[in-house]
């Protein structure tokens, strides 16, 4: 977990007085924790009305999930690693979420100059 995600946790639970169990929690108008802790629809509402602020239209929860993985792989995440990230048993699903495909015109092991002496 990079620090400075680290420090802005440990900031929310001080501010808000949470010392355990869930992270994050509903807050009222009045601007109060309560309860113990916010649903996955919760978090979909945030995301939508976000997306709506930043003039995205049509997203949908899979393609946060598949924007999440491009990223990790173009910064050189491991297939084994973006695979555990999504949670997958299979790897497979996990290429098919990064759309490989097989480049059979220019295969990955062409350029690997073996000459058949």
């Amino acid at each position: 977990m990079p620090a400075w995600i680290k420090k802005a946790i440990d900031e929310w639970t001080s501010t808000a007085g949470i010392s355990q169990g869930t992270i994050f929690r509903r807050i009222s108008k009045e601007g109060n924790v309560w309860g113990p802790g916010i649903t996955s629809k919760s978090i979909w509402h945030v995301v939508i009305s976000a997306a709506k602020r930043s003039g995205l239209q049509n997203l949908a929860p899979h393609d946060l999930r598949r924007t999440c993985a491009r990223l990790c792989h173009l910064a050189g995440g491991e297939l084994e690693q973006i695979q555990f990230l999504l949670g997958y048993v299979s790897v497979q699903t996990t290429e098919k979420y990064l759309g490989f495909k097989q480049k059979l015109r220019q295969a990955v092991n062409d350029p690997i100059g073996l000459d058949a002496a």
